[in-house]
């Protein structure tokens, strides 16, 4: 089934995957686990959606750079990372990494159970921004080439004045183009085209 979470355990120790798979099932999660993070990386395209739990140090490749590899294969899952040789360097590093929890062992099923519920509320949110940046997008695609230019000096800040120089228009031109970039973007307020042009940065 491709609508469940899944929840992919990466540890190169097999009794702590077998201890964090018992206890993520016991809890009703669907869940897969991995001796390596390559192994994980192997499966590609094919990994199903849902949150990585991963140890920090393995041999191979360690669970930060695991991180770093699926944010750069455009793989956004959350990830939990568990360390039993935490510091603080760490804890910041991985989370600047964009980590959603990191767990210092030995750690309770209950902190683990917590972790996952934020991955998965993270998971519902990406999903969400996803689907409204696709909308927004699909609106871009109806705008001239000319619209596109007056929507992205609006979403700068621009004022129809200082467009209209930069555009090489009159500030009555720009009016216009404003009202159809408005209306083909389903625009309300200004606020609701910035707030479109948020979403689509990177």
């Amino acid at each position: 089934m491709t609508d469940q979470f899944v929840i992919h355990v990466v540890d190169d120790d097999a009794a702590v995957r077998d201890s964090l798979a018992f206890a993520l099932a016991a809890a009703d999660c669907v869940v897969k686990t991995y001796e390596s993070a390559l192994a994980l990386l192997e499966r590609g395209g094919d990994l199903e959606p849902g949150a990585v739990v991963t140890d920090v140090r393995m041999p191979g490749m360690s669970g930060l750079e695991l991180v770093a590899k699926l944010k750069e294969l455009g793989m956004h899952l959350p990830v939990i990372v568990l360390t039993g040789h935490a510091d603080v360097s760490m804890a910041v590093e991985a989370m600047k990494a964009g980590v959603v929890d990191f767990l210092e062992k030995p750690f309770n099923d209950d902190a683990l159970l917590d972790a996952v519920e934020t991955a998965r509320q993270r998971a519902a949110g990406d999903a969400c921004k996803q689907a409204q940046r696709e909308e927004v997008e699909a609106r871009v695609a109806t705008l001239t080439a000319r619209e596109r230019e007056v929507f992205e000096a609006i979403a700068n800040g621009e004022s129809n004045k200082s467009a209209a120089q930069k555009l090489g228009i009159s500030p009555r031109t720009i009016e216009i183009y404003r009202a159809n970039v408005m209306e083909k973007m389903q625009a309300r307020t200004l606020s609701d085209l910035v707030r479109m042009a948020l979403l689509r940065a990177p």
